[in-house]
């Protein structure tokens, strides 16, 4: 066994359990956390806000698949990160934040840092939070976080240290053993013998795939998981749906796809036309779908892996407990004797059709330029959106053909998570291509992470969607009758702010400039501000 400080033993251990980037600030209080980081071997990436800090780990986990972990200090530390701790915890994001705390709190008020309750106040916002007191608790509470994020609740989890304990020695006897990997989770024979005898009835049925559906659209199982969900729902004759994080999972070219298009209000009459909906790996949330209720009249079978979900009181919903993946891979194996006739491709392109059209007048002139970036980007790259009107229509618009490369602060709903997580993202998947999409007042939320970036040479496009306002919270309260109020601010000049930092830039004027832009960006290292007017499309016209 090898002897050191407490604080040094959590970096080696973490080494030891698969991470291998820390994202963070050190200050006096954590600082014992840093003493052993250089020799675990982990990299340690210096963000300008632990809210920063977060949002990279964030990033980095949607990126990899692997946990994103952050180091930070007691009291406001922890509190800068809580943000995109609640995001993290929103959209099943695996995070684990590990924080100091103050040895004592009862008798001594008034010391540096401190809090009423600080391990209560990050559990109002992650899957769990707790004090480690001992280094036998600290071991035995990374393990359960990192099992969990691996096979469990992938939701952000915090752990907290006193100071004393960081400091004092201890040895190294956690245990010596591999991380759990994930274990897939077989659905019932008689529910996929259920599911099945459903699909051969039905003349109507329809698949709603959410991002915990992503799996399906990766080689595994000895297959090819892609040809695997296209021949089920061939057979079936099923059309489908995605929610905004499921897209990618369903071929972009398949006739009965109408695409990520639950918030539009008539999707609710086309799905109470089916005759039976699959739910598989969505929540089916607010965020989903804009409406209360999915709008369904016939059985839902929910396919899952989360009891809360099953557990739902939805109307007609009938729970399965199983992976995505084997949940197809079992049905693959049913009869189905052939493929309905109630849904017709034409029908589902004149949809798709109307409400690109609303979409399109919703918001004029962001559907030409989600059609210039697609048609910029490389095929794999990945992309990172904030709270913005772009990133609204986008994600109903743009095609994805792979899952799991558009990452968006979905449920919780946070200003300035694209450029941080963006980071992350990249520093994560390395040569492939990454992108981050703003608005121009979302930016100013996080712009301190753009000096990360030039520190650390990121290639990486950053987009910012400019007009000049909070334009969303504008039309809302037009159409609350609300005098639009306090959602017009001036901006900096964005291309001096890059060179400020070092960065590159652009200012594109029309759509063949924002292309070479893009694919210019792409070619150099460090970070590149593309500083773009909303109404860029009409000015290309």
């Amino acid at each position: 066994m090898t002897t050191r400080p407490l604080g040094a033993q959590i970096s080696h251990m973490l080494k030891d359990r698969g991470v291998d980037v820390i994202f963070g600030i050190p200050g006096v209080h954590n600082q014992e956390m840093y003493r052993g980081i250089e020799e675990a071997g982990l990299r340690h990436v210096l963000a300008r806000h632990e809210q920063g800090a977060g949002f990279m780990a964030d990033g980095y986990a949607r990126a990899t698949g692997k946990p994103g972990v952050a180091y930070v200090i007691t009291g406001p530390g922890l509190c800068n990160i809580m943000t995109p701790m609640g995001q993290a915890y929103s959209d099943s994001v695996p995070m684990l934040v590990i924080s100091s705390c103050l040895d004592e709190t009862a008798a001594r008020r008034g010391q540096l840092h401190q809090m009423k309750d600080q391990e209560g106040a990050a559990r109002a916002v992650c899957d769990w939070s707790e004090t480690a007191r001992t280094a036998e608790a600290a071991y035995g509470l990374i393990d359960r976080a990192m099992n969990e994020l691996t096979i469990g609740t992938r939701r952000s989890k915090h752990i907290q240290v006193p100071i004393s304990a960081l400091e004092g020695r201890t040895n190294d006897d956690w245990p010596k053993m591999p991380m759990l990997g994930p274990r897939p989770i077989e659905p019932e024979p008689d529910w996929v013998h259920y599911a099945a005898q459903l699909l051969s009835e039905a003349e109507r049925p329809l698949f709603v795939f959410g991002g915990g559906a992503r799996q399906l659209g990766y080689p595994g199982l000895g297959q090819d998981r892609p040809e695997l969900l296209e021949r089920v729902l061939t057979q079936t004759g099923a059309a489908a749906f995605t929610t905004y994080a499921g897209r990618g999972v369903v071929p972009a070219d398949y006739p009965l796809l109408f695409g990520a298009m639950l918030a539009r209000p008539s999707s609710a009459d086309i799905i109470k036309m089916s005759d039976l909906v699959i739910a598989v790996g969505t929540t089916l949330s607010e965020v989903d779908l804009w409406r209360p209720h999915l709008g369904h009249a016939a059985r839902l079978l929910r396919v899952d892996t989360d009891a809360e979900i099953l557990a739902s009181t939805v109307s007609y919903q009938y729970p399965i407990r199983a992976d995505a993946e084997m949940f197809f891979a079992r049905l693959d194996e049913q009869s189905f004797g052939g493929p309905s006739t109630g849904w017709s491709a034409d029908m589902v392109a004149t949809t798709r059709k109307s409400w690109l059209s609303e979409i399109d007048a919703e918001r004029p002139g962001i559907v030409p330029v989600a059609d210039a970036l697609k048609d910029a980007l490389p095929a794999d790259t990945m992309i990172y959106s904030d709270m913005t009107q772009f990133a609204y229509a986008a994600k109903e618009v743009y095609p994805m053909d792979r899952p799991g490369h558009w990452h968006h602060p979905y449920g919780f709903g946070t200003l300035g998570y694209a450029l941080p997580a963006a980071i992350g993202g990249k520093i994560g998947i390395g040569e492939q291509p990454c992108i981050a999409i703003l608005g121009d007042y979302g930016f100013q939320y996080t712009v301190q992470e753009l000096a990360v970036a030039v520190e650390l040479e990121l290639t990486l496009p950053i987009i910012i969607w400019d007009n000049g306002k909070l334009g969303e919270i504008e039309d809302s309260m037009v159409r609350a009758q609300i005098a639009p109020n306090a959602v017009v601010q001036r901006n900096p000049d964005f291309c001096k702010l890059a060179e400020a930092y070092g960065a590159a830039s652009a200012a594109p004027t029309d759509l063949a400039s924002f292309q070479q832009a893009i694919k210019q960006a792409l070619a150099i290292k460090g970070p590149t501000i593309i500083h773009v007017k909303s109404d860029i499309a009409l000015t290309s016209s």
